[in-house]
């Protein structure tokens, strides 16, 4: 994939409290290395920095990085949430207060199945529409948690949690009240060959929230038309 000169950062949200996988997803091992480092490199492969807002305890990456590669890789990078315990949106709100560019892609830390094509094409549409939110809708669903936010949410999503507001979702549509939120239809747009895709939309937003979908995750990697993730 050609690397972009993106005027963004990407983060990855690893604060969830993983109560139904049993441990950390952040550091669960998904072919042979932790969720945190396969989403990192997502970000990266799209050509973005990538940094990670909770994370709550230090990540062993694999052994394939260099001691150089892993004090760079983004742990240096990690960010507690500003206001712990209140779920996803706190991650949200600690990645628009410390990114140093204007538009912010923010994924979970669940999702190792998305592919960069389609990162990289939302990233594109989010920078042209001036849309303060650009959130996909997948099965009729909206996907917060896999979208680009403008930093001039901040305040908005500050108040909300302030407020006792976490749904992340609801907080973006009425921060957007103003008519810029853009929710498209992943399947419709990717009907129209719109980015490459070597998997069905829905595998592409499963997340890996248990053990079975952790499983089933690695299964579908290691099926030969799955032949990596990317």
């Amino acid at each position: 994939m050609d690397v972009e000169g993106w005027d963004a950062e990407g983060w990855v949200l690893a604060g969830g409290r993983s109560l139904r996988m049993g441990r950390d997803k952040a550091a669960v091992a998904l072919a042979g290395r932790p969720l945190l480092e396969h989403m990192e490199d997502k970000l990266r492969a799209v050509g973005l920095r990538a940094r990670v807002a909770g994370l709550h305890a230090p990540i062993q990456y694999s052994t394939e990085y260099s001691a150089a590669d892993v004090a760079g890789a983004g742990q240096s990078d990690a960010y507690p949430d500003i206001h712990p315990g209140c779920g996803p949106l706190s991650g949200m709100e600690t990645a628009l207060s410390k990114s140093e560019a204007p538009l912010v892609l923010i994924v979970g830390v669940d999702l190792p199945l998305l592919e960069t094509e389609f990162l990289a094409w939302m990233l594109r549409r989010a920078s042209t529409t001036g849309a303060m939110a650009t959130v996909p809708r997948a099965g009729g669903k909206p996907q917060p948690l896999c979208a680009v936010y403008r930093q001039e949410l901040l305040d908005r999503v500050t108040a909300a949690l302030n407020a006792g507001d976490y749904k992340v979702m609801m907080a973006v549509e009425r921060a957007t009240a103003g008519g810029r939120l853009d929710c498209f239809d992943v399947e419709r747009v990717a009907a129209t060959g719109a980015w490459r895709s070597t998997r069905a939309t829905h595998w592409q937003f499963m997340n890996c929230n248990t053990p079975e979908e952790l499983a089933l995750a690695a299964a579908l990697l290691a099926e030969e038309h799955f032949p990596e993730v990317r």
